[in-house]
């Protein structure tokens, strides 16, 4: 069974018409020459066309983007903020001051989309086309040229320039890394066998759509997000779908044992099976997938095996380049690397040790970059994450520290009737958690309050009734 919106066949995405500039967003300019318009065209293979020879060499800045999705997309929607100006007309004739080049690099042969829709494509409940970020014409219209199945292989720091596969060198006088992650493989034995599947991407989602038929027998392995939605995509799918989990509850990084407990009943009650300390031996099979087998020798049949771990950094192209790099790509506050001209943000920058595997930091990063490419002194101080999961009817919100400890203290809320739990992490005057289930309206709410450590006093009374409450007592 082939997903809605995948196709054998690539269309080209059509030429630039030859002009003077484009717009980035109406608020900088892609300037070229006359009569070498940056051209987002697709080559017979399907990979993107852009030879060097094609961009304005004298053009004041170049900006590379590399990477994949919907952060790398982010990023040059935010050239130079992110808010989108969809009405600003498009001017050709323009001033030599002030000109940007962009193309992105990635790796895909796809459209930058939202992978938190990867579930709801997977349980055909969406089509392809409704998870990406922006049509085409979007990019094409703001003179952005897409590389999208050309992924980047080598960076030249020295002569600034980035391989790819194809054979050509891409200049650049800025280059921004949001290569993203890698989904990681238990090393245990059987992770190589055909019917092991990640959970990741679209070409994830198309073999686990083939795979996933009615009566098929699937696990899951990891109750953290992407397992939870690996699993309800499966689920819905028609896939008899049992979760593995290694912990004693769901999500643990996130919730309390009272909202892990809830989230359980709550997957449990759509079918799916939820087993909890249990512990990954090997998987089963000679030529396929027939089963996994967990430590303490229970045997779960399985026809296909999703990985949802964890992932890492996709930081190898930055090593290879001999830029500094921990667990990701080392940046400081300006989301620089070692080197100047290289940039990093999302899931493979690194910054004060932190290592973000969400999408509101890499937002974050994405808007400071622009604002700094756009000659503003803008710095980035790390973010106040929070997690919000959203499947299958189950809402679920987690922001800060939400581990009690000495002189914290819990104000708890909760409504059996309605499904809804919510507990707040007071210290020091100021809320410094929170755990939302079943209505996650007032996660923001919380969250601003987290993020600027407002003191509570003068909303305690109210403060677990969320913002309602609080502005009627006023």
């Amino acid at each position: 069974m082939t997903p809605a919106g995948f196709s054998g066949e690539r269309t080209p995405l059509p030429n630039l018409p030859p002009q003077g500039g484009r717009e980035v967003l109406g608020l900088q300019r892609v300037e070229t020459h006359e009569n070498t318009p940056l051209t987002p065209t697709l080559s017979p293979a399907g990979r993107g066309g852009f030879p060097p020879y094609r961009l304005p060499l004298e053009s004041p800045l170049h900006l590379s983007p590399t990477g994949r999705g919907r952060l790398r997309s982010r990023r040059v929607r935010g050239l130079p903020r992110v808010e989108t100006l969809e009405s600003t007309p498009l001017t050709p004739a323009l001033s030599p001051s002030g000109r940007y080049a962009v193309a992105v690099v990635g790796a895909e042969q796809q459209l930058a989309y939202n992978r938190v829709l990867l579930s709801d494509v997977l349980a055909g409940k969406i089509a392809v086309a409704a998870a990406q970020l922006k049509p085409a014409a979007w990019w094409r219209d703001r003179g952005v040229t897409l590389l999208y199945g050309n992924p980047a292989t080598a960076i030249d720091r020295a002569a600034k320039t980035v391989a790819l596969a194809d054979g050509a060198r891409l200049p650049y006088q800025h280059l921004v890394l949001a290569t993203g992650s890698h989904p990681i493989r238990l090393p245990v034995p059987g992770m190589d066998l055909p019917g092991v599947r990640t959970f990741r991407d679209l070409a994830d989602v198309a073999a686990l759509m083939e795979a996933a038929k009615p009566g098929t027998r699937a696990v899951v392995i990891g109750g953290g997000l992407l397992g939870l939605e690996a699993a309800s995509g499966m689920a819905g799918a028609g896939a008899k779908t049992t979760l593995v989990h290694l912990m004693d509850r769901l999500m643990e990084r996130q919730l309390d044992a009272r909202a892990g407990a809830l989230l359980r009943q709550a997957v449990e009650a759509r079918g799916i099976e939820v087993l909890l300390e249990a512990s990954t031996a090997r998987v089963e099979g000679t030529d396929h997938v027939t089963g996994l087998r967990l430590a303490d020798g229970r045997l779960i049949p399985a026809d296909i095996v999703v990985v949802a771990c964890g992932v890492r950094p996709n930081a190898d192209l930055a090593r290879a380049a001999g830029l500094a790099c921990n667990r990701g790509v080392l940046v400081d506050d300006t989301l620089s690397t070692s080197d100047p001209a290289i940039h990093a943000m999302g899931e493979c920058a690194e910054h004060r040790a932190a290592v973000y595997g969400l999408v509101a930091p890499a937002y974050e990063q994405a808007r400071v970059l622009a604002r700094r490419f756009a000659g503003e002194d803008a710095l980035y101080e790390g973010s106040s994450v929070s997690t919000n999961l959203k499947v299958s009817g189950v809402h679920v919100f987690s922001a800060g520290d939400v581990t009690s400890g000495p002189g914290t203290e819990d104000i708890v809320l909760t409504d059996r009737a309605r499904g809804i739990y919510r507990r707040l992490i007071v210290k020091d005057g100021r809320l410094i958690g929170a755990v939302l289930y079943g209505d996650t309206a007032d996660g923001l709410f919380y969250l601003d309050l987290i993020t600027n450590r407002t003191p509570i006093a003068a909303l305690r009374a109210d403060l677990a009734f969320g913002p309602v409450a609080h502005n009627a007592a006023a």
